[in-house]
């Protein structure tokens, strides 16, 4: 199969689904977009017009291409088995419900042909869960993106005890000709990578306001005035190589501080009033729940931005190591 250009099909015509269907048809591929409403379709095609040209205004679609020329490449369609005919790839969009994924997966195992690859975009349900007893369940993976998957570009890849290590290599391959960032699990764990360490962040965060030492907001401004702006270009652990003489030199110097710390965290809490009505107001009070529609505006026009940073950096950096 010609992955470079091959047919893609998107099952499920929500968000998600409208933004990976914009991200494959950018770079050349034939998407087809399936869901079984005809009005759940209409509205989905004018919402990849909107993203497009959203992303063509913000600098984000790419040099050389054109809303109109990008649009092209996406069809809709409420006919599963016709959708599927020559697809290379699928990538499932349903909500995060088990069964709803077992029918789902149980339908495309009837009508895909062998080599298809059968991804699932779930956020945290390992693809063992609802592809056990599938005919075609060694072409069965995980792909799942992070929201907006149009401005960041990271995928998990999860495979199945039983994927086969083609699938896993093609899925990561194609992730990476469309302009996403794959990460690889060798394992299958719940919750996956990215959720793991966020939920990390979440329950310490939680703890510390639960505990009175600090507000929600002050939580808020240590990662999007701290944190947050090393982890957009560097992950942890380089951090810690950077901040000492390479990484076992930073474990021999502050390792003690880390694991004293790391035994006051306490256990996990329970999501649950009172700590979560104090934050509720909190957060409200920053963005009432009226206009979070123009906060995720906000939100998506500054990581299109640091996407836009991202690549022009990198291209001076590749320039300067070419004349080297």
């Amino acid at each position: 199969m010609d992955q470079a250009h091959g047919k893609i099909v998107i099952v499920g015509s929500g968000l998600i689904g409208r933004s990976w269907a914009v991200l494959f048809a950018r770079v050349g591929h034939s998407v087809t977009l399936y869901d079984i409403a005809e009005q759940q379709l209409t509205d989905a095609m004018v919402a990849v017009r909107a993203l497009v040209t959203e992303m063509y205004s913000s600098g984000t679609l790419g040099e050389g291409r054109t809303v109109d020329g990008v649009c092209r490449n996406v069809h809709s369609s409420n006919d599963l088995a016709a959708s599927l005919q020559g697809a290379l790839h699928v990538q499932e969009c349903v909500p995060e419900v088990l069964d709803l994924k077992k029918k789902v997966f149980g339908q495309l195992d009837e009508l895909v042909d062998e080599g298809v690859v059968i991804a699932s975009s779930s956020s945290c349900l390992v693809p063992s869960s609802f592809t056990a007893d599938l005919r075609h369940r060694n072409q069965c993976i995980v792909a799942h993106p992070v929201n907006p998957p149009q401005y960041i570009p990271l995928v998990e890849i999860v495979p199945a005890p039983w994927t086969a290590p083609e699938i896993v290599s093609r899925t990561k391959q194609l992730m990476k000709s469309i302009g996403q960032a794959p990460v690889t699990l060798h394992k299958e764990v719940d919750g996956f990578l990215l959720n793991r360490l966020q939920f990390a962040v979440i329950m310490e965060g939680w703890r510390l306001v639960q505990d009175g030492v600090v507000s929600a907001e002050d939580v808020d401004t240590a990662v999007s005035e701290g944190l947050g702006l090393r982890y957009s270009f560097m992950g942890p652990f380089e951090v810690m190589h950077l901040n000492a003489d390479g990484f076992k030199d930073y474990c021999e110097r502050y390792g003690p501080g880390v694991t004293r710390v790391s035994h006051t965290m306490g256990g996990v809490k329970d999501l649950v009033d009172p700590t979560a009505t104090t934050i509720h107001e909190a957060m409200c009070r920053q963005t009432p729940v009226e206009e979070m529609a123009a906060r995720r505006q906000w939100r998506d026009t500054r990581l299109a931005g640091l996407a836009l940073h991202k690549e022009e950096m990198k291209k001076k950096e590749d320039a300067a190591a070419a004349e080297e």
